[in-house]
């Protein structure tokens, strides 16, 4: 089969498509042929040796990638919740080695949801690693209620386009931040209100957020403890950009913690269930054949994608 692998950490010139053994599932893991595929920050850091180089960097070769869209090509033993021929989403194995930037992807039948028969396979494999990060943040960790009020960082974006709409269905009040350009989309998502964060100072307009989305972290997550009432909460996603959330938090009388999601085939199949009654959607910002994985990386990389960015095979 075909895979792109990297050949070494740095720029995109390091990807190479090669030929590589399509792999035979094991015990409760089932092989997908790939349809299409998501791209996240997580990956362009990879790929220049930061983000989760140092995890899959021993096992070789190197395949980039951890979201996949695709059709259920063979089943190991022990698989009963899917079948040949099955429509299939899912992150695969995150934080470890996904590997679906490949024709073929083996992945562990409990970290998949079937997809939804009314979006694409580009729309599935856009709402994996953004919307399980998403849905973590607001309900496994944070626990959000109803009639709260969410400050989200970045609402435009991959993860959060997705929280955004999490929250608004979960009946919080959501404000999110975004460019001018994008108030239109972000409010269309079911933000009650939009702060312009190139021209507005989001401190000083919020003072009693119950939770703060950060998704950019270093001085957003620092200007953000602001906005909190006390004893809410503020939990930042980007690895390596803030020092010591908990404790800067507590110092500011609010809660405070990181976190990085992990794979979950039952908290994808609640997005799945969203996502077939119409309640969330994946905006899909462009659509690269995986050809062109090198402009896919740059052009994420270049901090401005509304949504997603997905790459598709075949």
């Amino acid at each position: 089969m075909k895979a792109i692998i990297l050949n070494a950490p740095g720029g995109t010139e390091n990807f190479e498509m090669r030929d590589v053994p399509k792999p035979t599932p094991g015990e409760g893991e089932v092989l997908i042929r790939t349809v299409a595929v998501s791209i996240n920050p997580i990956d362009w850091k990879t790929r220049q040796g930061k983000g989760a180089w140092q995890r899959i960097s021993q096992e070789q070769p190197v395949i980039l990638g951890w979201d996949v869209s695709g059709v259920i090509e063979s089943v190991g033993p022990g698989v009963h919740d899917f079948s040949v021929g099955d429509a299939v989403f899912g992150m695969v194995n995150f934080p470890g080695h996904g590997r679906t930037y490949a024709e073929y992807v083996l992945a562990p039948s409990n970290q998949l949801a079937k997809k939804p028969q009314n979006i694409s396979h580009a729309e599935a494999a856009a709402s994996t690693l953004a919307a399980l990060t998403a849905w973590d943040v607001l309900f496994t960790h944070a626990g959000l209620q109803a009639g709260q009020k969410v400050l989200i960082h970045a609402a435009a974006g991959g993860v959060g386009h997705f929280a955004v709409q999490f929250a608004h269905h979960a009946g919080a009040y959501v404000i999110g931040t975004s460019s001018a350009e994008k108030r239109d989309f972000v409010l269309g998502l079911g933000a009650q209100e939009h702060i312009d964060y190139k021209n507005e100072d989001f401190s000083s307009l919020v003072q009693d957020a119950d939770l703060v989305v950060d998704t950019i972290g270093g001085e957003v997550f620092e200007r953000s403890l602001k906005t909190i009432r006390p004893g809410g909460q503020i939990i930042t996603i980007p690895t390596g950009y803030v020092d010591d959330p908990a404790g800067k938090a507590a110092n500011a009388g609010i809660r405070g913690q990181h976190i990085t999601v992990k794979s979950s085939g039952e908290n994808q199949r609640a997005i799945a269930n969203l996502l077939e009654e119409g309640k969330v959607r994946a905006h899909i910002d462009k659509d690269y054949p995986v050809s062109e994985i090198a402009k896919a990386h740059e052009e994420l990389e270049k901090g401005n994608t509304t949504g997603k960015i997905v790459l598709h095979f075949g």
